[in-house]
């Protein structure tokens, strides 16, 4: 899988949760990756980011997260 299709796919889950319902609660990066962990009530689902673009895409929905808050 080329590095493209690898953040179109890790993007395209983000916007999956969200889309959900679920609101981005805690993120924390590492030499692994960045991992995000999502809430929606009770529930809660973790998602890790791989790719550069994905991470980049991911501030982006952070910020709007806080502007609609």
């Amino acid at each position: 899988m080329s590095a493209y299709e690898e953040a179109v796919l890790e993007m395209k889950n983000i916007d999956s949760l969200l889309s959900q319902g679920y609101d981005i609660a805690h993120v924390y990066e590492n030499l692994s990756g960045m991992f995000v962990e999502l809430k929606k009530d009770e529930e809660r689902e973790n998602v890790q980011l791989l790719t550069a673009d994905a991470r980049k895409y991911l501030s982006i929905k952070l910020r709007e997260q806080a502007a609609d808050n």
